[in-house]
């Protein structure tokens, strides 16, 4: 029997300093000094001897952890930082946008020569040993249960995509700010929305920023069996577009977040979470904290559970030929997700939004703040803060 530790003794908020983030730029993914192996970094807990500690760390991402006897000097991660903030390195395997893959001539296409590198079910399984596979109920306890079927009107969760992509997950309906609302401070405004959208990732919806505005969105996404315009739920309006290396070099990228809109006929969609009710509110990225449990209903895993190992953290994300996007201010959690998964809304375990999933590896999920999300596409998902 494989006992898992509990990860934190309770949430932790915070996030790193100033001097630790930009030591952790520089030194951990800079053009010239980056580390074998390191893709991003973040503020979690120290880990020791297999227990979470409590302690504030700067958490490094590498692919895989290599013995210090094997390393160069130069690629040994120091214990703590110039600040003394300790430090702690954790395998995240390779991160990559999690739209469901492309099958060719009835065989999945090679990971080198498709645009949406999304590891499906064999490749989550890949991190777990027999014994936890048996401890958790076998193989069959993670075979995909698609939501893939069309629905109308569609709950947030069910497979979708633009007529460009394979599938991805719808993660809810949400419209633009009413007159009187704010940023920042957030406030909700007054009146009657104009248009409804579905959200999800820009990666899903726009193609990673190569779809035209008013190209089709269907419900359930073109791998699922979804054509145009039988199945049409929904029209690209608008997405945050994403700087992408090596036309732009990672130092440079300002990514936060991974979303896009469509338009959709107020009767077409719902933010009803399929199995998981609406969200009933959203939560500022400053509360967002370290031990946090989590859920997220999406296309491939359906309803999963985790925990936040990480905030504030900077990782790179491969998306195939489109490029390696570097993004900033991102959540990580324990594996939620699978491709296909990708723009599912991650909540609370009582419906508080915290993050727009868009993507992972077999380790690891990678969510926007859906703060950054409200505030760039100038949406609302839920009249409350919470």
């Amino acid at each position: 029997m494989v006992r898992q530790p509990e990860l934190m003794r309770g949430p932790t908020g915070g996030q790193l300093s100033d001097s630790s983030r930009r030591q952790a730029t520089g030194d951990f993914l800079g053009p010239q000094t980056s580390p074998a192996n390191v893709v991003g970094f973040g503020h979690g807990v120290k880990w020791v001897d297999g227990e979470p500690t409590g302690e504030p760390a700067v958490i490094v991402f590498v692919t895989q952890k290599v013995p210090e006897s094997m390393l160069p000097e130069r690629d040994v991660i120091p214990a703590q930082m110039d600040d003394g903030t300790p430090t702690d390195v954790v395998a995240v395997g390779h991160v990559a946008a999690q739209r469901q893959q492309r099958k060719s001539s009835g065989r999945t296409e090679d990971r080198s020569m498709t645009y949406g590198p999304d590891g499906g079910a064999s490749e989550q399984l890949a991190g777990y040993s027999q014994p936890m596979l048996e401890e958790r109920g076998g193989l069959g306890a993670f075979e995909p249960q698609l939501l893939k079927r069309r629905m109308r009107p569609c709950p947030s969760g069910a497979s979708v995509g633009n007529v460009r992509v394979t599938a991805g997950t719808l993660g809810s309906v949400v419209y633009d700010f009413l007159p009187g609302a704010s940023v920042d401070p957030p406030g909700a405004g007054l009146g009657v929305p104009a248009k409804f959208y579905v959200l999800s990732n820009n990666h899903v919806l726009a193609d990673s920023n190569r779809a035209q505005l008013g190209s089709a969105i269907v419900q359930p996404g073109v791998f699922d069996g979804g054509q145009d315009p039988a199945d049409r739920i929904a029209t690209l309006e608008r997405f945050i577009t994403i700087q992408f290396a090596p036309q732009i070099p990672p130092e440079r990228h300002n990514n936060v977040v991974d979303a896009a809109l469509g338009t959709v006929d107020f009767q077409d969609a719902t933010r009803e979470t399929y199995f998981s009710g609406a969200p009933r509110a959203w939560r500022r990225k400053a509360n967002v904290a370290v031990g946090d449990l989590v859920k997220k209903t999406g296309r491939t895993t359906n309803i999963s559970f985790g925990r936040i190992i990480a905030v504030d953290a900077t990782i790179d994300v491969n998306y195939g030929t489109a490029g390696t996007a570097r993004f900033k201010d991102q959540i990580l959690t324990t594996n939620i997700s699978a491709g296909g998964d990708s723009g599912s809304l991650v909540t609370s375990l009582d419906n508080v939004a915290l993050g727009l999933l868009f993507a992972g590896s077999s380790t690891v999920t990678v969510l926007n703040h859906f703060e950054n999300v409200r505030a760039l596409l100038r949406v609302e998902v839920s009249e409350q803060l919470a």
